[in-house]
Protein backbone atom coordinates (compact mmCIF):
# COMPACT_ATOMS: atom_id res chain seq x y z
CA UNK A 1 0.00 0.00 0.00
CA UNK A 2 2.98 2.36 0.94
CA UNK A 3 4.62 1.36 -2.36
CA UNK A 4 1.49 2.26 -4.68
CA UNK A 5 1.16 5.45 -2.56
CA UNK A 6 4.53 6.10 -3.51
CA UNK A 7 3.99 5.69 -7.07
CA UNK A 8 1.36 7.58 -7.47
CA UNK A 9 2.96 10.64 -5.89
CA UNK A 10 5.51 10.30 -8.14
CA UNK A 11 3.34 10.05 -11.03
CA UNK A 12 1.52 13.72 -9.70
CA UNK A 13 4.83 15.31 -9.87
CA UNK A 14 5.78 14.07 -13.06
CA UNK A 15 2.27 15.90 -14.12
CA UNK A 16 3.31 18.84 -12.20
CA UNK A 17 6.71 18.87 -14.31
CA UNK A 18 4.80 18.23 -17.59
CA UNK A 19 2.36 21.30 -17.17
CA UNK A 20 5.62 23.19 -16.14
CA UNK A 21 7.42 22.77 -19.31
CA UNK A 22 4.35 23.50 -21.77
CA UNK A 23 4.46 26.55 -19.47
CA UNK A 24 8.06 27.07 -19.67
CA UNK A 25 7.43 26.32 -23.92
CA UNK A 26 4.97 28.23 -23.95
CA UNK A 27 7.28 31.16 -22.91
CA UNK A 28 10.20 30.07 -24.57
CA UNK A 29 8.28 30.28 -27.87
CA UNK A 30 7.89 33.80 -27.58
CA UNK A 31 11.45 34.23 -26.67
CA UNK A 32 13.16 31.43 -27.78
CA UNK A 33 17.01 31.74 -28.52
CA UNK A 34 17.71 32.26 -32.40
CA UNK A 35 20.89 31.65 -34.26
CA UNK A 36 22.42 32.83 -37.34
CA UNK A 37 25.02 30.79 -39.74
CA UNK A 38 25.95 31.08 -43.59
CA UNK A 39 25.19 27.93 -45.15
CA UNK A 40 28.70 26.10 -47.12
CA UNK A 41 30.27 27.04 -43.22
CA UNK A 42 32.47 23.99 -42.26
CA UNK A 43 31.71 20.95 -40.25
CA UNK A 44 32.35 21.84 -36.38
CA UNK A 45 31.80 25.44 -36.65
CA UNK A 46 30.36 26.65 -33.28
CA UNK A 47 26.68 27.91 -33.85
CA UNK A 48 26.22 29.26 -30.15
CA UNK A 49 26.27 28.24 -26.55
CA UNK A 50 22.82 27.28 -25.73
CA UNK A 51 23.75 26.81 -22.10
CA UNK A 52 24.77 29.81 -21.40
CA UNK A 53 22.18 31.79 -23.63
CA UNK A 54 19.61 29.48 -21.38
CA UNK A 55 21.46 30.42 -17.89
CA UNK A 56 22.20 26.65 -17.59
CA UNK A 57 25.32 26.12 -15.00
CA UNK A 58 27.86 23.23 -15.88
CA UNK A 59 27.01 21.91 -12.72
CA UNK A 60 23.67 21.34 -14.14
CA UNK A 61 24.77 20.15 -16.95
CA UNK A 62 26.73 17.24 -15.54
CA UNK A 63 23.79 16.30 -13.02
CA UNK A 64 21.49 16.39 -15.43
CA UNK A 65 21.43 14.75 -19.49
CA UNK A 66 20.70 17.64 -22.38
CA UNK A 67 20.34 16.51 -25.72
CA UNK A 68 18.60 17.80 -28.85
CA UNK A 69 15.57 16.02 -29.86
CA UNK A 70 12.62 15.10 -32.26
CA UNK A 71 14.36 17.31 -35.36
CA UNK A 72 14.71 15.63 -38.81
CA UNK A 73 17.32 18.07 -39.19
CA UNK A 74 19.20 16.65 -36.36
CA UNK A 75 21.91 14.99 -38.25
CA UNK A 76 23.03 18.73 -39.24
CA UNK A 77 23.89 19.60 -35.69
CA UNK A 78 25.61 18.51 -32.60
CA UNK A 79 24.82 19.67 -28.85
CA UNK A 80 28.31 19.26 -26.51
CA UNK A 81 26.73 17.75 -23.36
CA UNK A 82 29.59 19.10 -21.40
CA UNK A 83 29.60 22.70 -21.93
CA UNK A 84 26.10 22.99 -23.92
CA UNK A 85 27.65 24.30 -27.54
CA UNK A 86 25.78 24.15 -30.54
CA UNK A 87 28.08 23.12 -33.75
CA UNK A 88 27.91 22.01 -36.95
CA UNK A 89 27.89 18.08 -37.68
CA UNK A 90 28.08 18.15 -41.58
CA UNK A 91 28.26 20.76 -44.21
CA UNK A 92 25.05 22.89 -44.87
CA UNK A 93 23.33 23.62 -48.17
CA UNK A 94 20.39 25.92 -47.45
CA UNK A 95 18.79 25.24 -51.32
CA UNK A 96 18.76 21.85 -50.05
CA UNK A 97 17.35 22.14 -46.62
CA UNK A 98 15.04 25.27 -47.06
CA UNK A 99 14.24 24.72 -51.31
CA UNK A 100 13.28 28.05 -52.27
CA UNK A 101 11.79 29.57 -49.07
CA UNK A 102 13.09 33.24 -48.65
CA UNK A 103 13.85 32.65 -45.00
CA UNK A 104 15.42 29.46 -43.94
CA UNK A 105 15.20 28.66 -40.08
CA UNK A 106 15.54 24.99 -38.70
CA UNK A 107 13.86 24.93 -35.21
CA UNK A 108 15.54 22.61 -32.68
CA UNK A 109 14.02 21.19 -28.91
CA UNK A 110 16.60 20.36 -27.05
CA UNK A 111 15.46 19.09 -23.50
CA UNK A 112 17.48 18.91 -20.22
CA UNK A 113 16.13 15.46 -17.53
CA UNK A 114 15.26 14.79 -14.32
CA UNK A 115 13.46 17.39 -14.07
CA UNK A 116 12.33 17.90 -17.68
CA UNK A 117 13.32 20.94 -19.51
CA UNK A 118 12.11 21.81 -23.15
CA UNK A 119 14.12 24.47 -24.86
CA UNK A 120 13.16 25.75 -28.08
CA UNK A 121 16.08 27.02 -30.21
CA UNK A 122 16.07 28.26 -34.11
CA UNK A 123 18.75 28.32 -36.80
CA UNK A 124 18.44 30.74 -39.71
CA UNK A 125 20.65 29.56 -42.45
CA UNK A 126 22.13 32.45 -44.42
CA UNK A 127 21.95 32.57 -47.58
CA UNK A 128 25.39 33.08 -49.68
CA UNK A 129 25.55 33.50 -53.38
CA UNK A 130 26.48 29.69 -54.13
CA UNK A 131 24.74 28.56 -57.23
CA UNK A 132 24.57 30.83 -61.10
CA UNK A 133 21.47 30.75 -62.70
CA UNK A 134 20.27 27.88 -65.19
CA UNK A 135 18.19 27.83 -68.02
CA UNK A 136 16.11 25.09 -68.45
CA UNK A 137 17.47 24.38 -72.15
CA UNK A 138 20.91 24.89 -73.37
CA UNK A 139 19.86 26.26 -76.78
CA UNK A 140 16.27 27.17 -77.75
CA UNK A 141 15.31 27.24 -81.07
CA UNK A 142 12.45 29.22 -82.55
CA UNK A 143 11.06 29.25 -86.25
CA UNK A 144 9.94 32.82 -87.40
CA UNK A 145 8.68 33.33 -91.09
CA UNK A 146 10.17 36.32 -92.62
CA UNK A 147 6.55 38.25 -93.55
CA UNK A 148 6.52 38.53 -89.52
CA UNK A 149 5.86 42.14 -88.67
CA UNK A 150 7.88 43.88 -86.51
CA UNK A 151 6.32 44.51 -82.74
CA UNK A 152 5.62 40.55 -82.62
CA UNK A 153 6.41 38.66 -79.17
CA UNK A 154 7.98 35.54 -78.48
CA UNK A 155 8.26 34.31 -74.86
CA UNK A 156 11.34 32.62 -73.30
CA UNK A 157 11.62 30.19 -70.53
CA UNK A 158 13.41 32.15 -67.67
CA UNK A 159 16.37 31.08 -66.01
CA UNK A 160 16.05 29.51 -61.99
CA UNK A 161 18.25 30.44 -59.64
CA UNK A 162 18.45 28.12 -56.13
CA UNK A 163 19.68 31.32 -54.37
CA UNK A 164 16.76 33.25 -52.84
CA UNK A 165 16.22 37.15 -52.36
CA UNK A 166 18.66 39.19 -53.92
CA UNK A 167 20.91 36.40 -54.77
CA UNK A 168 17.72 34.88 -57.24
CA UNK A 169 18.09 36.34 -60.86
CA UNK A 170 17.83 39.71 -61.19
CA UNK A 171 17.74 40.81 -64.45
CA UNK A 172 18.46 39.61 -68.45
CA UNK A 173 20.84 40.74 -70.85
CA UNK A 174 19.81 39.67 -74.71
CA UNK A 175 23.12 39.91 -76.75
CA UNK A 176 23.13 42.97 -79.51
CA UNK A 177 21.27 41.79 -82.82
CA UNK A 178 19.59 44.69 -85.18
CA UNK A 179 15.77 42.43 -85.45
CA UNK A 180 15.19 41.28 -81.83
CA UNK A 181 15.14 43.34 -78.14
CA UNK A 182 14.64 42.03 -75.11
CA UNK A 183 11.34 42.78 -72.76
CA UNK A 184 11.15 41.42 -69.32
CA UNK A 185 8.50 41.31 -67.62
CA UNK A 186 6.79 40.81 -63.61
CA UNK A 187 5.57 37.38 -62.94
CA UNK A 188 5.04 37.51 -59.34
CA UNK A 189 7.65 37.37 -56.60
CA UNK A 190 11.08 37.22 -57.55
CA UNK A 191 10.18 36.21 -60.76
CA UNK A 192 11.03 37.91 -64.34
CA UNK A 193 9.57 36.72 -67.71
CA UNK A 194 11.79 37.58 -70.65
CA UNK A 195 10.49 38.07 -74.07
CA UNK A 196 11.82 38.62 -77.67
CA UNK A 197 10.17 41.25 -79.30
CA UNK A 198 11.23 41.29 -83.05
CA UNK A 199 11.79 45.04 -84.07
CA UNK A 200 12.78 44.96 -87.70
CA UNK A 201 11.50 42.82 -90.15
CA UNK A 202 13.39 39.78 -91.05
CA UNK A 203 15.20 39.00 -94.37
CA UNK A 204 15.96 35.27 -94.90
CA UNK A 205 17.91 35.88 -98.08
CA UNK A 206 20.28 38.32 -96.53
CA UNK A 207 20.20 36.22 -93.28
CA UNK A 208 18.78 32.50 -93.04
CA UNK A 209 19.80 32.45 -89.04
CA UNK A 210 20.09 34.59 -86.25
CA UNK A 211 21.89 33.49 -83.44
CA UNK A 212 21.38 34.99 -80.14
CA UNK A 213 22.64 35.11 -76.15
CA UNK A 214 20.65 35.27 -73.62
CA UNK A 215 22.16 36.39 -70.22
CA UNK A 216 20.50 35.48 -66.68
CA UNK A 217 22.39 37.45 -63.90
CA UNK A 218 22.06 37.47 -60.17
CA UNK A 219 22.31 40.28 -57.44
CA UNK A 220 25.05 38.88 -55.66
CA UNK A 221 28.89 40.94 -55.72
CA UNK A 222 30.18 39.50 -57.38
CA UNK A 223 27.16 38.44 -59.95
CA UNK A 224 26.47 35.11 -61.05
CA UNK A 225 25.37 34.52 -64.59
CA UNK A 226 24.00 31.57 -66.72
CA UNK A 227 23.37 31.91 -70.58
CA UNK A 228 20.82 29.67 -73.27
CA UNK A 229 21.86 30.18 -76.85
CA UNK A 230 19.00 31.22 -79.04
CA UNK A 231 18.58 29.83 -82.71
CA UNK A 232 16.24 32.01 -84.76
CA UNK A 233 15.74 29.66 -88.19
CA UNK A 234 14.28 32.36 -90.92
CA UNK A 235 11.33 30.70 -92.51
CA UNK A 236 10.95 31.56 -95.96
CA UNK A 237 8.34 33.13 -98.25
CA UNK A 238 7.66 33.73 -101.29
CA UNK A 239 8.79 37.14 -101.30
CA UNK A 240 12.01 36.83 -104.48
CA UNK A 241 11.35 36.70 -108.23
CA UNK A 242 13.33 34.37 -109.90
CA UNK A 243 16.35 35.78 -111.57
CA UNK A 244 18.49 34.30 -114.79
CA UNK A 245 22.06 34.21 -114.37
CA UNK A 246 22.77 36.25 -117.72
CA UNK A 247 21.64 39.57 -118.73
CA UNK A 248 21.21 38.35 -122.08
CA UNK A 249 20.90 34.88 -124.09
CA UNK A 250 22.21 34.33 -127.72
CA UNK A 251 23.31 31.06 -129.46
CA UNK A 252 24.40 29.80 -133.09
CA UNK A 253 22.63 27.95 -134.68
CA UNK A 254 23.27 25.88 -138.24
CA UNK A 255 20.63 25.64 -140.09
CA UNK A 256 19.40 21.94 -141.35
CA UNK A 257 20.01 20.94 -137.64
CA UNK A 258 18.66 17.66 -136.94
CA UNK A 259 15.71 17.35 -134.25
CA UNK A 260 17.31 17.21 -130.79
CA UNK A 261 19.67 19.47 -131.52
CA UNK A 262 20.36 21.72 -127.98
CA UNK A 263 20.58 25.43 -129.09
CA UNK A 264 20.99 26.87 -125.10
CA UNK A 265 20.57 26.01 -121.79
CA UNK A 266 19.14 28.57 -119.72
CA UNK A 267 19.31 29.19 -116.48
CA UNK A 268 17.60 30.78 -113.06
CA UNK A 269 18.57 31.09 -109.59
CA UNK A 270 15.50 32.03 -106.72
CA UNK A 271 16.95 33.10 -103.15
CA UNK A 272 13.62 31.78 -101.44
CA UNK A 273 13.77 27.94 -100.58
CA UNK A 274 12.26 24.92 -101.03
CA UNK A 275 8.88 25.01 -103.62
CA UNK A 276 9.62 28.82 -103.18
CA UNK A 277 12.65 28.23 -104.69
CA UNK A 278 11.88 25.41 -107.68
CA UNK A 279 12.23 26.74 -111.31
CA UNK A 280 10.45 25.57 -114.35
CA UNK A 281 11.14 26.88 -117.63
CA UNK A 282 8.44 27.66 -120.48
CA UNK A 283 8.08 29.48 -123.34
CA UNK A 284 6.11 33.03 -122.84
CA UNK A 285 2.93 33.41 -123.43
CA UNK A 286 3.01 35.87 -126.14
CA UNK A 287 5.28 33.74 -128.12
CA UNK A 288 4.53 32.61 -131.93
CA UNK A 289 2.23 29.42 -132.12
CA UNK A 290 4.57 28.65 -135.13
CA UNK A 291 8.14 29.33 -133.24
CA UNK A 292 6.93 26.54 -130.61
CA UNK A 293 6.76 23.56 -133.78
CA UNK A 294 10.07 24.21 -134.39
CA UNK A 295 11.65 24.79 -130.86
CA UNK A 296 10.85 22.86 -127.70
CA UNK A 297 12.16 24.11 -124.08
CA UNK A 298 12.46 21.36 -120.82
CA UNK A 299 10.55 22.53 -117.76
CA UNK A 300 13.14 21.13 -115.36
CA UNK A 301 16.44 21.89 -117.45
CA UNK A 302 16.16 25.00 -119.33
CA UNK A 303 17.40 23.34 -122.39
CA UNK A 304 16.15 24.70 -125.46
CA UNK A 305 16.41 22.07 -128.66
CA UNK A 306 15.25 21.68 -131.84
CA UNK A 307 12.05 20.21 -132.98
CA UNK A 308 11.32 21.14 -136.05
CA UNK A 309 13.13 22.38 -139.45
CA UNK A 310 15.72 25.26 -139.32
CA UNK A 311 15.79 27.45 -143.21
CA UNK A 312 18.32 30.01 -143.02
CA UNK A 313 16.33 30.67 -146.66
CA UNK A 314 13.13 31.62 -144.24
CA UNK A 315 14.55 32.96 -141.28
CA UNK A 316 17.70 33.94 -140.97
CA UNK A 317 17.68 34.80 -137.47
CA UNK A 318 14.89 33.94 -134.03
CA UNK A 319 13.56 35.62 -130.74
CA UNK A 320 12.02 33.51 -128.52
CA UNK A 321 10.76 34.51 -125.61
CA UNK A 322 10.82 32.34 -122.34
CA UNK A 323 9.90 32.59 -118.54
CA UNK A 324 11.38 31.26 -115.64
CA UNK A 325 8.44 30.60 -112.79
CA UNK A 326 8.91 29.65 -108.86
CA UNK A 327 6.75 26.88 -107.29
CA UNK A 328 4.97 29.51 -104.28
CA UNK A 329 1.59 28.86 -103.53
CA UNK A 330 1.64 32.55 -105.46
CA UNK A 331 4.33 31.72 -108.23
CA UNK A 332 6.76 34.80 -108.98
CA UNK A 333 8.33 34.61 -113.02
CA UNK A 334 10.44 36.52 -114.91
CA UNK A 335 10.64 36.70 -118.56
CA UNK A 336 13.87 36.77 -120.65
CA UNK A 337 14.43 37.03 -124.79
CA UNK A 338 16.91 34.49 -126.33
CA UNK A 339 18.45 35.48 -129.36
CA UNK A 340 19.21 32.65 -131.94
CA UNK A 341 21.44 33.48 -134.59
CA UNK A 342 21.41 30.44 -138.08
CA UNK A 343 24.10 29.91 -139.64
CA UNK A 344 23.70 29.28 -143.43
CA UNK A 345 24.70 26.22 -145.02
CA UNK A 346 25.17 25.66 -148.91
CA UNK A 347 21.85 23.76 -149.28
CA UNK A 348 20.70 25.51 -152.29
CA UNK A 349 22.20 25.43 -155.83
CA UNK A 350 22.13 28.44 -157.88
CA UNK A 351 18.92 28.91 -160.30
CA UNK A 352 18.93 30.05 -163.66
CA UNK A 353 16.73 31.87 -165.66
CA UNK A 354 16.46 33.24 -169.06
CA UNK A 355 14.86 36.39 -168.85
CA UNK A 356 15.58 37.51 -172.82
CA UNK A 357 16.67 35.58 -175.38
CA UNK A 358 17.02 36.24 -179.08
CA UNK A 359 15.08 33.66 -182.00
CA UNK A 360 18.02 33.82 -183.88
CA UNK A 361 22.27 35.62 -184.63
CA UNK A 362 22.68 36.95 -187.29
CA UNK A 363 26.32 35.42 -188.34
CA UNK A 364 27.56 38.88 -189.56
CA UNK A 365 26.75 40.39 -186.03
CA UNK A 366 29.70 42.18 -184.03
CA UNK A 367 31.78 40.98 -181.64
CA UNK A 368 29.76 41.37 -178.26
CA UNK A 369 26.00 41.56 -179.66
CA UNK A 370 23.80 40.05 -176.74
CA UNK A 371 22.21 36.85 -177.71
CA UNK A 372 20.16 36.30 -173.95
CA UNK A 373 20.26 37.62 -171.21
CA UNK A 374 19.80 35.36 -167.80
CA UNK A 375 19.57 35.96 -164.34
CA UNK A 376 21.30 33.62 -161.53
CA UNK A 377 19.77 33.69 -157.89
CA UNK A 378 21.02 31.63 -155.09
CA UNK A 379 19.07 31.35 -152.02
CA UNK A 380 22.12 30.92 -149.53
CA UNK A 381 24.40 33.93 -148.25
CA UNK A 382 27.78 35.24 -148.34
CA UNK A 383 30.00 32.92 -149.89
CA UNK A 384 27.27 30.62 -150.09
CA UNK A 385 25.29 32.52 -152.65
CA UNK A 386 27.95 34.14 -154.66
CA UNK A 387 27.62 32.90 -157.73
CA UNK A 388 30.09 32.71 -161.22
CA UNK A 389 28.85 31.68 -164.43
CA UNK A 390 30.84 30.50 -167.42
CA UNK A 391 29.73 28.54 -170.89
CA UNK A 392 30.88 24.79 -170.12
CA UNK A 393 31.89 23.94 -174.36
CA UNK A 394 34.43 26.09 -176.51
CA UNK A 395 31.80 28.02 -178.92
CA UNK A 396 32.30 31.69 -180.30
CA UNK A 397 30.21 32.61 -176.95
CA UNK A 398 30.55 33.96 -173.70
CA UNK A 399 28.78 35.33 -170.48
CA UNK A 400 29.20 39.08 -169.50
CA UNK A 401 28.01 40.06 -166.07
CA UNK A 402 25.37 42.92 -166.52
CA UNK A 403 25.14 46.23 -164.08
CA UNK A 404 22.13 44.37 -162.29
CA UNK A 405 23.01 42.28 -159.82
CA UNK A 406 22.68 38.56 -160.47
CA UNK A 407 21.98 39.53 -164.24
CA UNK A 408 24.50 38.19 -166.63
CA UNK A 409 24.34 38.56 -170.77
CA UNK A 410 25.40 35.99 -173.44
CA UNK A 411 27.33 38.06 -176.09
CA UNK A 412 29.06 36.42 -179.43
CA UNK A 413 33.06 36.39 -178.74
CA UNK A 414 34.15 35.74 -182.15
CA UNK A 415 32.77 36.46 -185.59
CA UNK A 416 29.95 33.58 -186.85
CA UNK A 417 29.89 32.01 -190.08
CA UNK A 418 26.56 30.12 -190.54
CA UNK A 419 28.17 28.35 -193.72
CA UNK A 420 30.77 26.92 -190.86
CA UNK A 421 28.03 26.29 -187.89
CA UNK A 422 24.54 27.29 -187.39
CA UNK A 423 23.35 25.86 -184.48
CA UNK A 424 25.04 26.02 -181.56
CA UNK A 425 23.48 24.33 -178.02
CA UNK A 426 25.17 26.38 -175.08
CA UNK A 427 25.74 25.25 -171.38
CA UNK A 428 25.39 27.61 -168.91
CA UNK A 429 26.49 27.01 -165.69
CA UNK A 430 26.38 28.89 -162.45
CA UNK A 431 28.48 27.50 -158.85
CA UNK A 432 28.43 29.12 -155.96
CA UNK A 433 31.82 29.61 -153.96
CA UNK A 434 30.48 27.62 -151.12
CA UNK A 435 32.34 24.36 -149.69
CA UNK A 436 31.41 21.96 -151.06
CA UNK A 437 30.43 24.15 -153.52
CA UNK A 438 27.08 23.62 -155.75
CA UNK A 439 26.41 24.26 -158.98
CA UNK A 440 23.30 24.01 -161.59
CA UNK A 441 23.54 23.67 -165.74
CA UNK A 442 20.53 26.13 -168.44
CA UNK A 443 20.80 24.31 -172.23
CA UNK A 444 20.35 27.17 -174.73
CA UNK A 445 20.16 26.86 -178.41
CA UNK A 446 21.34 29.76 -180.16
CA UNK A 447 20.53 29.94 -183.95
CA UNK A 448 22.90 31.53 -186.37
CA UNK A 449 20.44 33.38 -189.32
CA UNK A 450 22.32 33.56 -192.95
CA UNK A 451 23.53 36.76 -194.25
CA UNK A 452 23.71 36.32 -198.48
CA UNK A 453 27.19 36.63 -198.28
CA UNK A 454 28.43 34.32 -200.53
CA UNK A 455 28.28 34.22 -204.01
CA UNK A 456 26.26 31.31 -206.83
CA UNK A 457 29.44 28.98 -207.91
CA UNK A 458 29.20 26.91 -210.83
CA UNK A 459 29.99 23.52 -210.61
CA UNK A 460 32.64 24.21 -213.88
CA UNK A 461 34.24 27.07 -215.39
CA UNK A 462 34.50 26.83 -218.18
CA UNK A 463 32.17 24.69 -219.53
CA UNK A 464 32.57 22.98 -222.79
CA UNK A 465 29.64 21.32 -224.39
CA UNK A 466 29.67 19.78 -227.91
CA UNK A 467 26.32 19.76 -230.19
CA UNK A 468 25.24 18.39 -233.37
CA UNK A 469 23.69 20.41 -236.25
CA UNK A 470 20.43 20.09 -237.35
CA UNK A 471 19.92 20.03 -233.45
CA UNK A 472 16.22 19.69 -232.16
CA UNK A 473 14.84 23.03 -231.14
CA UNK A 474 12.55 21.39 -228.67
CA UNK A 475 15.51 19.09 -226.08
CA UNK A 476 17.91 21.11 -224.42
CA UNK A 477 20.76 21.64 -225.86
CA UNK A 478 23.11 21.85 -222.78
CA UNK A 479 22.26 22.35 -218.90
CA UNK A 480 24.31 24.82 -216.57
CA UNK A 481 24.23 24.09 -212.85
CA UNK A 482 25.26 26.35 -210.15
CA UNK A 483 24.85 26.42 -205.80
CA UNK A 484 25.19 29.15 -203.39
CA UNK A 485 26.03 28.47 -199.97
CA UNK A 486 23.55 30.49 -198.17
CA UNK A 487 20.55 30.01 -197.16
CA UNK A 488 16.84 30.26 -197.99
CA UNK A 489 16.37 33.17 -200.50
CA UNK A 490 20.41 33.89 -200.46
CA UNK A 491 20.67 30.69 -201.94
CA UNK A 492 18.00 30.89 -204.69
CA UNK A 493 19.60 31.07 -208.18
CA UNK A 494 17.80 32.47 -211.34
CA UNK A 495 20.74 31.97 -214.64
CA UNK A 496 20.46 34.56 -217.91
CA UNK A 497 22.94 34.92 -220.23
CA UNK A 498 25.03 38.08 -220.80
CA UNK A 499 24.91 40.42 -223.50
CA UNK A 500 28.16 42.33 -224.45
CA UNK A 501 28.10 45.66 -225.81
CA UNK A 502 27.73 45.57 -229.22
CA UNK A 503 24.69 43.85 -228.46
CA UNK A 504 25.99 40.41 -229.82
CA UNK A 505 25.73 38.27 -228.19
CA UNK A 506 24.97 34.45 -228.50
CA UNK A 507 21.96 35.01 -226.51
CA UNK A 508 20.42 35.49 -230.36
CA UNK A 509 20.98 31.67 -230.89
CA UNK A 510 19.98 30.47 -227.40
CA UNK A 511 18.05 30.99 -224.34
CA UNK A 512 18.30 29.74 -221.06
CA UNK A 513 15.98 28.78 -218.64
CA UNK A 514 16.05 30.90 -215.37
CA UNK A 515 15.04 28.44 -213.18
CA UNK A 516 16.93 25.58 -214.07
CA UNK A 517 20.09 26.21 -216.19
CA UNK A 518 18.36 24.50 -219.30
CA UNK A 519 19.89 25.87 -222.14
CA UNK A 520 17.58 25.88 -225.70
CA UNK A 521 18.52 26.40 -229.54
CA UNK A 522 16.76 29.25 -231.14
CA UNK A 523 17.78 27.45 -234.41
CA UNK A 524 19.12 24.37 -235.78
CA UNK A 525 22.59 25.32 -236.42
CA UNK A 526 24.70 24.01 -240.03
CA UNK A 527 28.14 23.46 -239.32
CA UNK A 528 28.81 24.13 -242.29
Amino acid sequence: MEQSGRQAWIERWRCIAYMVALVTFWTEASAQIRYSISEEVKEGSVVGNIAKDLGIDKATLKSREYRIVGSSTEPLFRLNQDDGMLYVSRKVDREEICERSNACVINLKTVLENPLEIHYVAVEVLDVNDHSPVFPEKEKRLEVFESTLPGARFQLQPARDPDGGQFTVQQYRLSHNDHFRLEVKERGEDRKMPFLILQKQLDREAMREHKLTLTAIDGGRPARSGTIEILIEVLDVNDNSPVFTKDAYSAILNENSVPGTLVIQVNATDLDEGANSEIVYSFGKEMDIHLQTIFNIDPITGEIKVTGVIDFEENESYEIDIQASDKGTIPFSTDKTVLIKVIDLNDNAPEIEVTSFSKSVPEDSRVGTTVALISVNDLDSGPNGKVSCFISEDVPFTISPSLQDNMYAIVTKSQLDREEKSFYELTVVAKDAGQPPLSSEKTISVVVSDVNDNSPQFSLSPYTFYITENNDLVSPVFSVRASDLDDGDNAHISYHILRDNNGHSIGLFLNINSENGDILALKSFDFE
